[in-house]
């Protein structure tokens, strides 16, 4: 084959890692904003915080707001297509139909837009957003004070203490507190317990195990809270009720309970749960030996009880809900008397950054130097991240401020004002891509005057309406939980009910769909809301 030479025109469009960065961080919550923010301060020399205000770049919200072109468009497609979780590789389309790989392993070009030369004033790539202002040493962080409760173990570790016995039972009794599960349950049966300590084939000392465990348990469902060591919800409940046929001289003296309703509620809690789960007091009649009004009151005393008795020292995390936009309403209306919104950052979450003279300037006067190519690149690094931070910050404003003016009615008269909205629709109107607008509303938070919602709440499919228009479906869910607020508790509205009526609203909306819309409210069925 004679070698020859050929030219070929072609279309090249690859995500630069600028590009890759400026997606990462659009994705990113505020708190994991943070944590790439204090990372990129400890690797980066070049990137220091600032308390000083300064002038926003070229590249910031004035620009993103000019209208999108055609060719915005095209860049918008290649550069969003892909799936949400940005993949570090390379992605390229040839115009007759070849696709050409940029290299994996290439290092990172951070001179994607030319401006490789030091900018004479390196201040000047800062201030795009402001850091919360640090804490004292001296000050409680909110966190840890609600880490700071005392756990279910360390509560009964504590009780056990004061319990006179030896010391293998203490041991074992130690060794069933570390056993249970969140709730306070113990799952694994005692024979299990013991065969894991002793080994399979110490039958013996299996059996000695499982004596001083069974000894351990009874101490350990002697402690408080009561129900704790139960080994499933009928021997929880039990307990409790056992509890307070104990304390019926003195604990049920001033209540509508009385020593027979405690002991139906045993009898009860000794029968299948199913049917006590489905209400069944026709069967619970028989099997009880009981009257209908003296098994509907037991069964109103079990709804009393609590079935989970760890669930007040649940170490259950509490996430401090920050939000990336604030919404306030103005004193003042538009022409047509409609109220006006403002749509702001929160400064709080807004990390001020900006590139460090001292060593910027170093950089400068040591041209040709070992290693300057590479200083030079981790500066332009620190100038995309800069810049790439005050992108996403724009773009959630813009996406904020787009989703205030759509749903206005919302912050004006609540959830039943909602309409429908799809991220096509601020997609189309802000000339960027559907996975940008997905990207900006996941884990963002918006504070209103109606409260503290993520973006993504705001959006929702619409249902048809009889005079052809369609109705949102938050909005129906809001209706919804509205009627099932004012039923009759004796007469439950059952979904086929929920859908007629819905249907009077002019809004059609089938049985099923009721029922899906229900069950995201965890609202129960109509059978298990009636009232006994």
């Amino acid at each position: 084959m004679k070698p020859g030479l050929s030219l070929r025109v072609s279309q090249h469009l690859a995500l630069t890692p600028q590009l890759q960065q400026s997606i990462w961080l659009l994705q990113l919550s505020t708190l994991e904003l943070t944590q790439e923010v204090e990372h990129m301060l400890d690797d980066n020399p070049f990137l220091e915080r600032t308390t000083e205000e300064a002038e926003r770049e070229e590249f910031g919200l004035a620009q993103a707001d000019a209208p999108a072109q055609r060719d915005d468009y095209a860049l918008e497609d290649a550069q969003y297509a892909g799936p949400a979780s940005t993949d570090k590789t390379s992605t390229s389309s040839d115009a007759d139909g070849g696709d050409v790989a940029a290299p994996v392993d290439a290092a990172p070009d951070w001179d994607g837009d030319g401006s490789a030369a030091l900018a004479p004033d390196d201040s000047e790539w800062g201030g795009e957003a402001r850091a919360r202002s640090g804490q004292g040493d001296d000050e409680a962080d909110a966190t840890e004070l609600a880490r700071s409760q005392e756990s279910l173990t360390d509560y009964l570790h504590r009780q056990a203490l004061s319990l006179r016995v030896n010391d293998v039972d203490r041991a074992a009794l130690r060794f069933l507190i570390e056993s249970l599960n969140e709730h306070g349950y113990l799952e694994d049966p005692l024979e299990e317990l013991a065969a894991g300590l002793a080994g399979p084939d110490a039958l013996e000392e299996q059996e000695e195990l499982v004596h001083h465990f069974t000894v351990a348990l009874r101490l350990l469902q002697s402690l408080e809270p009561v129900g704790v060591g139960a080994r499933g919800l009928a021997e929880c409940l039990t307990l409790q009720l056992q509890d307070l046929a104990r304390r019926a001289g003195t604990h049920l003296a001033d209540q509508d309970i009385d020593d027979e309703t405690v002991q139906v509620a045993l009898r009860i809690c000794a029968q299948p749960m199913e049917l006590l789960a489905r209400r069944d007091v026709r069967r619970l009649m028989q099997a009880c030996g009981a009257s209908d009004e003296r098994v509907r009151a037991a069964i109103a005393l079990i709804g009393r009880l609590e079935p989970r008795p760890g669930r007040r020292f649940a170490d259950v995390e509490r996430n401090l809900i920050v939000p990336d936009v604030i919404v306030r309403k103005l004193a003042r209306s538009s022409g047509d008397g409609q109220p006006q919104f403002s749509v702001q950052l929160n400064p709080e979450v807004m990390p001020r950054l900006r590139v460090h003279d001292i060593y910027a300037n170093a950089l400068r006067g040591h041209k040709g130097s070992e290693g300057h190519a590479g200083l030079q690149q981790r500066l332009q690094e620190a100038r995309w991240f800069i810049k790439n931070i005050q992108q996403r910050f724009d773009t959630i404003l813009r996406v904020s401020q787009a989703i205030v003016q759509r749903q206005k009615n919302f912050f004006t008269h609540g959830e039943l004002a909602m309409r429908p909205l799809v991220l096509r629709d601020i997609a189309d109107e802000l000339g960027l891509h559907e996975s940008t607008i997905s990207r900006v509303t996941t884990a963002k938070y918006m504070a209103t005057p109606m409260g503290t919602y993520e973006l993504k709440y705001f959006f929702g499919s619409g249902l048809g309406t009889e005079t052809g228009g369609n109705a949102s479906s938050t909005a129906v869910r809001a209706l919804i939980k509205q009627f099932v607020a004012a039923e009759s508790p004796t007469k439950p509205l059952s979904d086929s009910q929920l859908a007629e009526m819905l249907k009077e609203q002019g809004i059609e909306c089938a049985r099923r769909t009721v029922a899906k819309y229900r069950d995201v409210l965890k609202i129960a069925p109509a059978n298990l809301r009636k009232a006994l």
